[in-house]
Parts: structure tokens; C-alpha cells; sequence
């Protein structure tokens, strides 16, 4: 945990927010893997831990919005749990490390939100995306499944969102901190990538840099030799001499930050012909878009932007005509890069977007497109210091995808069909880091990862 004056000068921060009312946080309980007793490994709740900190399941916190008050609800272990668990510090415990005075049972906090909406004192929460959090509400406010769904407060969502998405220099710190082991989870993958080997033998030596630190993954490992399947996390193909594997990975640190790093690297060590091509298209895009983030940029820019790098480069291949910016405009680049551009990062490796994507993407200015690909930008508003982005720009050629736009002579004025069928097997490239907005530009965060065509090929014992 951060000094329990950071989690104290975060909730001071909401109320002046938001002055009315309480909000209620349920953090996570654990999700049992096969039976109620075997968990997954526990994975605390994104807003919980801004502002209790706690990794710790079944608590709860209430933050009194109006008193200036504090709680922390929960249960104490008994000697069974002991038993089996062994000695953890009690909710009072907690509470005094997450700065709070007041702790107090579940049946404490029932009787508190009982009598405030006798009062009908707003109780407000943001919206649970885990079932066991839903139900939790549910019992807690006397309240269907419906209403929950329903009645998460965009006030307080707005809130968070606002004071989440910029980080301060505790949280970086922390942020590289897991960047440093993502460092070593990609150059672990390069030396072991090679011809003849599955891709489960490669997943096993990344997974084993996060699990001696008793660390865990940010989220499944995607390495897949075809990366044109964007969350690809089957790992049972044999790597061959030529391919282009995708090396999407990342470590989440002990208070739960994450990294989000993605190489693409060459079987056999080598950049060679039209891959090596493809790659530097992919590389001077990123470079575009690192170059064009600046506080007040709207993101949607930045992300056309690198589209259009990435449709310039492939108009040396034929496959696009007319003006790029059209191609942009107009969705037609979507045939390649399906996805955004890039997310914020932070607690959650999407950060936030269990809040709901528009709130943390989007804004009364900048609103989400109806085209295809360009709907599926994930951050389209204005930038500002001390947000944390991941920059991803990549190229996917997608077989059924191709076919399907071909036969509908989709946005043919701009695509050269016949061009773009050569690259059908071609698989996908993508290259991803991480990067905090600055005062006036945007620095890429962590220690170098390899990334260059000489450095990829050098990791790879080229």
C-alpha cells in the first residue's frame, strides 16, 4: 500500500466532487476456480484500491460524502479461518492502514445504509461489472438486480474518472515498476522464440519472470503466430522459420498496476522482405502518433493520424488509392487495424473501462463514430498531464474480413482488392508501449524494450 495520506487525500479529493450523499465501494470477494474454496488468484476492484488501497476480499468502503467521514466494513477471521488461512490483520487494522477511522461488521454497514435511505440520503456506487458485486448491492440496498444495473450514479462516475485518469508520481512510480518486469518478459521471449518450438514452450518462460515475484499477469498472455486474432490466447501452434509472432504481455504489480507491452518479433531472428516492410510501416506509426500527443490533443486526432501512416505505408504496396486522409475518414483503413489506437492504464489495464467506455473515453465534445473500426476507439477526448496511454498501432490481415469486404465491393474506390489479397496469410504486426502526457508533450514510460529492427534482431541472438 501507498502512506494511508494518499488513499485519505484521494477521498477528500471526491467530495469536492460530489457533496452530497454517500458512496459505497464493494471491492472484490473471490471467485472460486472449480469449487468455493479454490479461488482464482484475487484481483482487486480498480476503485476499491484508489481508495482504500486494501488487497483484501469481502471489505467495503464508505465514503461520507457530506461529514467528511470515512468507513471500512468487513469481517474479522474466525479460529476455522485461521485454520486454513492463517493470521491477517483485522478490519480495525485495515482501516487505520487505509487512513480511515471508523471500521465497523457487514451487519454495521446494513444498519447504516438502512437508516440513510430512511433519511433519503443519496447512496451512490458505480457500476459493478462482477455478478458477486451486483448481488452484493442488491442486499445491501433492498434492491433487484434491475435497479442496480440501473442506478449507478454518473455523477460520481464522472468523478472518478476525473481523478483516476491522471496519475500522480506514486502511481508512475509503480506503473514502471511493472514496465521493468514487462522489460524482462519480452526480452525472456525473444531469446526463447526460435523454429521448431510450440508457442506454450514461450508463454511458459514469460509467465515464469512473473511468477517468481510472486507477481501476477496484467491479463492473459496473447503470443500467437497468428496475430491477425487480436485476443488470440491459444498457444498451440508450432513456430516456423518466417513467421511474425505477436508478444502481447504484461505484469501486474503488487498493488494491482498494470503494464501493457506488445513486440512483434521474427522466427529465425531475422526482419526479412515484405515483413521487414510491414514492420517499419508499423513502427513510423506509433512514431507518428508519440509525436503528435500534447495536452489538449484530442486523441481521436492522434489516432487518424497514425491510421494514416499506416495507409501511406501501404500505399507503396498498392493496396489503398485516392487521398489518405479519406481513406481514414471515411473507415476504409479499417480493413487493416480494426481496433483503437490505444487506452488509458493504470489499477486496470484498460483503466476505468468497467466504469463504462464513453465515460472514460468520451466526452460532451468528443463522441464515439459509428464506423466500423473507428467505433472501436477506446480514447477519443482531449489529453492532459499525467494521463497514462498505451500506443499501439498494428496491422491485421484478416482473411474472412478481406472476402467479406471484397464480395460487398466495400469502400472500393479506396482499396485495391487484388493488392490486398496478397497479404492474406500475412498474418498481424503490432508494437505497443506505454506513455504519460506531459506539460507539453508525452514521454514514453519504463526502460527501453526492444523495439528497432536491430535491437528486436539482436534479442533474438541475430
Amino acid at each position: 500500500m501507498f502512506k494511508a495520506d494518499v488513499y485519505r487525500a484521494r477521498r477528500n479529493a471526491l467530495r469536492k466532487h460530489v457533496r452530497h450523499g454517500l458512496a459505497i465501494f464493494v471491492g472484490h470477494s473471490d471467485a472460486s476456480m472449480n469449487y468455493r474454496d479454490n479461488p482464482y488468484p484475487f484481483v482487486q476492484d480498480g476503485c476499491f484500491s484508489y481508495f482504500f488501497g486494501l488487497q483484501a476480499p469481502d471489505l467495503v468502503g464508505v465514503v461520507d460524502l457530506e461529514s467528511g467521514q470515512d468507513w471500512l466494513f468487513g469481517s474479522d477471521f474466525d479460529l476455522e479461518a485461521v485454520v486454513w488461512h492463517g493470521s491477517v490483520r483485522t478490519v480495525t487494522e485495515m482501516a487505520t492502514a487505509a487512513g480511515v477511522d471508523h471500521a465497523g461488521t457487514p451487519r454495521d454497514l446494513k444498519s447504516m445504509l438502512d437508516a440513510k435511505r430512511k433519511e433519503r440520503t443519496p447512496i451512490r456506487f458505480a457500476p459493478a461489472y462482477r455478478g458477486r458485486t451486483q448481488l452484493a448491492l442488491c442486499e445491501l440496498l433492498d434492491a433487484t438486480p434491475a435497479t442496480v444495473a440501473g442506478g449507478s450514479c454518473a455523477e460520481l462516475i464522472s468523478a472518478i474518472v476525473a481523478l483516476r485518469e491522471c496519475k500522480g508520481p506514486e502511481e508512475l512510480s509503480e506503473m514502471e515498476a511493472a514496465l521493468d518486469v514487462a522489460r524482462d518478459m519480452h526480452v525472456t521471449a525473444m531469446g526463447a522464440s526460435r523454429p521448431g518450438i510450440h508457442e506454450r514452450e514461450v508463454v511458459a518462460e514469460i509467465e515464469r519472470v512473473v511468477r517468481r515475484l510472486d507477481w501476477q499477469l496484467a491479463y492473459p498472455v496473447i503470443f500467437s503466430r497468428s496475430g491477425e486474432i487480436l485476443h488470440n490466447h491459444d498457444h498451440s501452434q508450432l513456430l516456423r522459420a518466417g513467421d511474425l509472432v505477436i508478444n502481447d504481455s504484461g505484469a501486474a504489480s503488487a498493488l494491482g498496476y498494470a503494464s501493457d507491452i506488445t513486440r512483434t518479433l521474427p522466427i529465425g531472428g531475422r526482419f526479412e522482405g515484405r515483413s521487414r516492410t510491414l514492420y517499419e510501416i508499423v513502427l513510423q506509426a506509433q512514431a507518428v502518433a508519440i509525436d503528435s500527443v500534447k495536452p489538449g490533443m484530442r486523441f481521436i486526432d492522434v489516432h487518424k493520424r497514425s491510421m494514416q501512416a499506416l495507409v501511406e505505408g501501404l500505399m507503396t504496396f498498392g493496396v489503398f488509392n485516392g487521398r489518405p486522409a479519406d481513406v481514414v475518414e471515411t473507415g476504409a483503413y479499417a480493413v487493416v487495424c480494426q481496433g483503437g489506437l490505444g487506452h488509458q492504464i493504470g489499477l486496470d489495464v484498460h483503466d476505468m473501462e468497467g466504469l463504462g467506455e464513453d465515460f472514460v473515453g468520451y466526452d460532451r465534445e468528443v463522441t464515439r463514430s459509428k464506423l466500423f473500426g473507428l467505433n472501436r476507439v477506446r480514447l477519443g477526448k482531449r489529453v492532459k498531464p499525467g494521463m497514462t496511454i498505451t500506443i499501439e498501432p498494428g496491422l491485421y490481415f484478416i482473411p474472412a474480413l478481406i472476402e467479406a469486404w471484397r464480395s460487398e465491393r466495400r469502400h472500393a474506390d479506396f482499396i485495391d482488392y487484388d493488392r490486398l489479397s496478397d497479404f492474406i496469410g500475412a498474418g498481424g504486426l503490432r508494437v505497443e508501449d506505454e506513455i504519460v502526457v506531459t506539460e507539453n508533450a508525452c514521454r514514453i514510460l519504463g526502460k527501453p524494450i526492444p523495439k528497432s529492427i536491430a535491437d528486436v534482431e539482436a534479442a533474438m541472438g541475430r
